[in-house]
């Protein structure tokens, strides 16, 4: 998804990316067919995002 990002802006847009990403996979998985793999991926990007979230946190503490 691209290099370091080091202002707020650039942060709260890689932030956005990312949750129009879960939110995409979300409208995409047919209820009916999907299984545990699917939601294990979901599990991993909210997980990749709150990562991120304590890492711009700091950033901006500083």
């Amino acid at each position: 998804m691209g290099g370091a990002n080091h202002n707020k802006k650039d942060q709260l847009t890689y932030l956005q990316n990312r949750f129009n990403s879960v939110l995409t996979m979300l409208e995409s998985i047919d209820p009916d067919e999907a299984g545990v793999e699917e939601i294990d991926r979901l599990l991993t990007l909210l997980d990749d995002i709150e990562t991120k979230c304590k890492q711009f946190r700091y950033d901006w503490s500083e």
